[in-house]
């Protein structure tokens, strides 16, 4: 992936942010629950931060052929604390649509923080590892988040269910 143009990268990161928040704002409709409804807002919210900050490269980088250091001094707004609530918990269930879309949207983190590590890693360009380097580590804090989710909620239907052999 070194060699790879970085406005392609850009249209890559772009389309997988694009992707992702209209995802999160689908998966919002679908929720019957107003705190799982929260959730995937909020999710969306980030997804289209990310694609603010992408397209102020991808206009940098076409205009002046390099990056620029992008306006990233926040940190993501999803605190697992505050947003992985019992309500929440409680509200998701493991077999339903919102526990399948906490799912996919695992595969969605999972892809994009593939391809941001990578293009931080093959990056030369400072700003440009910056802005990589960062998009992964906040993708990674959506991943650990959802995979919170994940865990926590299988973990109550198991016990529900007497699932556990001990």
């Amino acid at each position: 992936m070194s060699t790879a143009n970085p406005l392609d990268i850009l249209k890559s990161a772009l389309l997988l942010e694009i992707r992702g928040q209209a995802f999160y704002k689908k998966a919002a409709q679908q929720a019957e629950n107003q705190a799982v409804k929260e959730f995937f807002e909020s999710m969306a919210a980030e997804e289209v931060r990310h694609v603010e900050i992408l397209t102020e490269q991808y206009k940098a980088v076409k205009a002046k052929g390099h990056f620029i250091a992008p306006t990233i001094e926040e940190t993501p707004t999803v605190v697992a604390d505050a947003v992985l609530t019992d309500t929440l918990k409680q509200n998701i269930s493991a077999a339903g649509f919102e526990s399948a879309a906490i799912s996919a949207a695992m595969g969605m983190e999972e892809r994009a923080i593939k391809l941001y590590a990578q293009r931080a890693s093959d990056a030369t360009d400072s700003e440009e590892k910056g802005l990589y380097k960062w998009l992964a580590e906040w993708e990674g804090q959506h991943l650990e988040l959802l995979a919170r989710i994940d865990r926590e909620v299988t973990e109550t239907v198991w016990n529900d269910n007497n699932f556990w052999p001990f």
